[in-house]
C-alpha cells in the first residue's frame, strides 16, 4: 500500500503536465503520468521518478485502464490533474466536423469520464480535482470556436464536481493560463514566426505585447499554480477559477490604443 498521496496527471509527457508531475513529485506525491505516446511519458518518468501509464485519458477504455491499474499498485489516490489537450484553429463556419469532435472528446469529454471514474476514490481520501483549462474559457480568442467552447465546458465540468461533491471532501478547481512556453505553443510560434517573417521568440513576443507582463509563462510557472491547488495550503479553496495569465484578462480592449498603435494585419 502507497504511504505518500498518490497523483495522476493526464497528458503528463510534456509541456504543462510534465512540470507539474516534476513539482508534485518534488512535493512529496507519488506521481502517475498518462498520455497516448509512450516516449515523453518514459523521459519523464525517468527524469522525475513518476510512474508512467499509456492509455488514452479521452476514451472510457483509457480511463478505466488508468484508474485500474492505479488502484491495484497503491491502493488509493488523492489528486487528479486533467491536463491533457488539443488545439484546432477554426471559426464556425470552417471547423470541420472531426476537428469539432476531437477538440470536444480530448478537452472535455476525457475530463469528464476522468471525474466520473475518480470522484468517488477521491471521496474516500478527501481528495482534489484540477482541471487545466485556458483563459480562452473567459475571453475568446480568434478563429477558435471549439477551443473556446471546450475549454468553457471543462471549466464547468470541474466548477460543477465541486458544487456536488464539496460536502463529500473533494475540493476542484480550475486553472486558466494564458501563452504558456510549451512544446506545443512552440510550434505555434514556430508557424507564426514564418508568416511574419521571424524567428518564435519575435513571435512570442508579439503575442504577449499586450501582456501586463510582456512575456509568456513557464510550464514551471502554471503547475506551481496547480500544486498549490492539490495540496493543503488551498484547502478552503473550491469551485475557484484560477487565472495564470501575466494579467492577460484584465486588458480593457477599448484603451489599448491610448499605449499602442494597432493596426489590422488584413
Amino acid at each position: 500500500m502507497q504511504d505518500r498521496p498518490v497523483l495522476v496527471v493526464t497528458g503528463g509527457g510534456t509541456g504543462v503536465g510534465a512540470a507539474v508531475a516534476r513539482s508534485a513529485a518534488s512535493n512529496g506525491w507519488h506521481v502517475v503520468v498518462c498520455g497516448r505516446r509512450k516516449a515523453p511519458l518514459d523521459r519523464v518518468a525517468e527524469e522525475a521518478g513518476v510512474e508512467a501509464v499509456v492509455a488514452d485519458a479521452a476514451e472510457p477504455a483509457g480511463v478505466e485502464q488508468l484508474v485500474r491499474v492505479v488502484l491495484d499498485r497503491h491502493g488509493r489516490l488523492d489528486g487528479v490533474v486533467a491536463n491533457a489537450g488539443v488545439m484546432r484553429v477554426g471559426t464556425v463556419v470552417d471547423t470541420s466536423d472531426n476537428d469539432w469532435a476531437e477538440t470536444l472528446r480530448v478537452n472535455l469529454t476525457g475530463p469528464f469520464l476522468l471525474a466520473r471514474a475518480t470522484v468517488p476514490h477521491l471521496m474516500a481520501s478527501k481528495g482534489t480535482f484540477v482541471g487545466v483549462s485556458s483563459i480562452a474559457a473567459l475571453q475568446v480568442p480568434g478563429a477558435a470556436a471549439a477551443y473556446a467552447t471546450s475549454k468553457a465546458g471543462l471549466t464547468m465540468l470541474v466548477r460543477s464536481v465541486a458544487r456536488d461533491y464539496g460536502g463529500e471532501g473533494v475540493r476542484a478547481n480550475v486553472v486558466c493560463p494564458g501563452w504558456v512556453r510549451t512544446e506545443m505553443a512552440d510550434a505555434e510560434m514556430a508557424e507564426f514566426g514564418r508568416a511574419l517573417g521571424t524567428d518564435p521568440e519575435a513571435a512570442y513576443a508579439e503575442v504577449t505585447a499586450l501582456v501586463p507582463q510582456r512575456r509568456p509563462a513557464r510550464a514551471e510557472e502554471v503547475a506551481a499554480a496547480v500544486v498549490w491547488l492539490l495540496g493543503p495550503e488551498s484547502s478552503y479553496v473550491n469551485g475557484a477559477v484560477l487565472t495564470v495569465d501575466g494579467g492577460t484578462t484584465i486588458i480593457d480592449a477599448g484603451t489599448v490604443p491610448f499605449d499602442f498603435s494597432v493596426t489590422p494585419r488584413g
